[in-house]
């Protein structure tokens, strides 16, 4: 029989508003329900006065650590403090470059937390979502100056060797693990696909009443914009009768505070534009459920998508733009889309109105979707997490000398399921 373990997670949690805190928040919740899991250590972000982190009473308990803050030089000292205080059997970091910070000295100072925790005697894991290498510096809004890039690239690159030097990276995208190989030698990466946040019941995919949402959900401003998609979507009310109303769910990407403000201002003559500011974790399902497709308009990708993993979920058709990661985790995943050519207002309108006019078209993509998306249930992938760190725990234990006291999975998560 497999020995509980008690897992500390750095991430960030709703109702903080950080990046990753979505993929954070599902985690936590799968591991709770894991029987092999006997606590859950959240080192998250601190949080404005007044607000908290709640849990419902389903799973293990949760011990919260909120430790760290964004653009913060003491984080590394901040969280290795939480990890030395609750002594944890493995430390789990779900982070990508600008995870930490957007200034340079306090993002590169987070990314080195792992290798420090490794070093304190903690086994150090990390869900690293990108890898600079496949980051477009320009489109992501960090620079264009090519001097700069070059700066940025030669000190991602020694940044990917401090988060390399932690027990096992893992990686979302069998692309990542082949660079990170390739260049940096790397033995210790392994494929963990994103998988899906949540698995509602299968949807009958009819649309509600009403005009037809066409929505988008992120954090916008660097490579999620939605200048295109919604001159996309007067275009297409212009060579049509559709009834659409244009929703536009999520907040301002760290990097770009006050650009949907400045949207706002921008669009204030188009009708039916609704912005929704930040989506509660319970309001999710709502937004997703009501849309009749969800538009992408990156003009590039930083990693896995988790909004297409939730699309999938729902049951939605997905409008994709034609480029980097996006593309290769619709060929790994099973995923599907209408696809368009990024920066291209009438490519990205005549992808919308190809679903929206098609119904039968807009229905399979939907249920395409959603099977792609069961394939990878949050409950399978903390399975794997679980083996990998029994996995390292008697690697540990047999380095000291000591017989390992984990010699099994259950059978459940021998078998993958």
């Amino acid at each position: 029989m497999s020995q509980p373990l008690r897992v500390a997670l750095v991430s960030t949690y709703p109702p903080g508003k950080g990046t990753l805190n979505e993929y954070g928040f599902y985690m936590v919740q799968h591991f709770r329900r894991n029987p092999d899991v006997k606590e859950v250590i959240l080192i998250a972000d601190k949080l404005p006065t007044g607000q908290h982190y709640t849990f419902d009473d389903e799973g293990c308990p949760v011990r919260v650590e909120a430790v760290w803050q964004f653009n913060n030089w003491s984080n590394p000292v901040n969280i290795l403090q939480a990890v030395r205080r609750t002594k944890p059997d493995v430390v789990l970091f779900n982070i990508q470059f600008l995870f930490f910070g957007d200034k340079k000295i306090p993002a590169a100072l987070g990314l080195q937390t792992p290798l420090l925790v490794k070093k304190a005697g903690y086994p150090s894991v990390v869900l690293l979502h990108n890898i600079l290498e496949e980051v477009d510096l320009g489109a992501a809004g960090i620079t264009k100056n090519p001097v700069l890039s070059a700066a940025y690239q030669f000190i991602g690159s020694m940044l990917t060797r401090f988060i390399l030097s932690a027990d096992l990276v893992t990686v979302t995208i069998a692309k990542y693990v082949q660079v990170l190989e390739a260049k940096y030698k790397a033995k210790n990466v392994a494929l963990v696909p994103h998988g899906s946040f949540e698995l509602p019941p299968m949807p009958d995919f009819t649309l509600p009443p009403g005009p037809m949402q066409v929505m988008t959900f992120g954090k916008f401003g660097t490579y999620k914009r939605v200048e295109a998609m919604i001159e996309a979507v007067e275009l297409v009310r212009s060579r049509t009768d559709l009834d659409i109303e244009i929703v536009i769910a999520g907040t301002d990407s760290p990097n770009k505070a006050g650009y949907l403000d400045d949207m706002k201002q921008q669009y204030g003559h188009v009708l039916q534009l609704r912005f929704t500011g930040y989506v509660a974790e319970e309001d999710v399902s709502r937004i997703f459920g009501e849309s009749a497709v969800v538009v992408f308009p990156y003009t590039s990708t930083t990693g896995s998508s988790g909004v297409l993993h939730q699309a999938g979920s729902y049951g939605r058709a997905a409008i994709l733009p034609n480029i980097g990661d996006l593309g290769q985790l619709v060929k790994e995943e099973g995923y599907d889309g209408a696809f368009f050519e990024p920066d291209n207002v009438e490519s990205l309108a005549d992808a919308i109105q190809r679903v929206l006019q098609n119904d039968a078209y807009r229905r399979a993509l939907a249920t395409n979707n959603y099977f792609a998306s069961v394939t990878l249930p949050m409950a399978d992938i903390v399975d794997w997490y679980y083996l990998h760190f029994v996995r390292l725990l008697n690697e540990r234990k047999a380095r000291h000398g000591k017989q390992p006291a984990m010699q099994t999975a259950t059978a459940s998560q021998q078998s993958g399921n």
